[in-house]
């Protein structure tokens, strides 16, 4: 018979842990964070040691890497603290690029670029934000990431903190969504997702949105 290709395997699964980082004062305002160096508000940090004790609790995660955006590492290094582990930065995994609407907020974009955020709403996939970035090019470096990781981790658990664009675009890689449903994955600040890279070099999505530590009125910022 003639040989076919095979697809490309690892030595054991490894899981992903996906987390979105904490609420800032920019979530509050609705503005294009992208890649401003905004901290976590009084509820981020509260939501951030949810996150690390439900974390702590569950799993024993051999690694932890989060987008080197500051939102994103304080809330790796509160859970890295919980699981005794130090947040790696990983460029990968980093906010879309928002170009010139970063920083701005909803209503001043809606204004100066009325059919660009148009077309950011209802066809994401086709959006390239004016001098940032397109979800396109945020799967190459989200497929890089997942193959990257799974490979150097197998058999392991990882967690990954992100922002809810990339960690949508990760979700849609794995699952292999078309890009104009991103608005349609749940990403709130601090949930948490699961993702198993097979050994067979696909993905299963096992929790998506999980916010459950979030409920607990024993989660309060003191």
């Amino acid at each position: 018979m003639p040989e076919t290709e095979q697809t490309p395997t690892l030595e054991a699964p490894c899981t992903f842990i996906l987390v979105r980082h904490g609420e800032t004062a920019s979530n509050v305002a609705n503005t294009f964070r992208g890649r401003t160096n905004v901290p976590l508000n009084e509820t981020g940090l509260a939501q951030a040691q949810a996150v690390a004790a439900r974390i702590a609790q569950g799993w024993h995660p051999a690694a932890l890497y989060a987008s080197p955006i500051k939102r994103a590492m304080q809330t790796a290094q509160i859970i890295g603290e919980s699981c005794q582990l130090t947040p790696i930065p990983h460029q990968s995994i980093i906010d879309i690029d928002f170009g010139q609407w970063t920083g701005l907020p909803f209503d001043e974009v809606k204004q100066r670029w009325p059919d660009e955020l148009d077309k950011w709403i209802y066809h994401p996939g086709e959006t390239t934000i004016p001098g940032g970035e397109s979800i396109a090019e945020m799967h190459v470096r989200a497929r890089q990431a997942l193959k990257e990781l799974s490979a150097r981790h197998a058999g392991k658990t990882v967690v990954l903190v992100g922002h809810t664009v990339i960690n949508r675009v990760l979700i849609m890689e794995t699952v292999d969504i078309p890009d104009d449903c991103f608005w349609y994955i749940g990403q709130d600040t601090c949930a948490l997702n699961l993702i198993r890279a097979e050994v067979n070099g696909r993905y299963s999505l096992l929790s998506l949105n999980d916010t459950c530590h979030l409920m607990s009125n024993t989660h309060k910022a003191q």
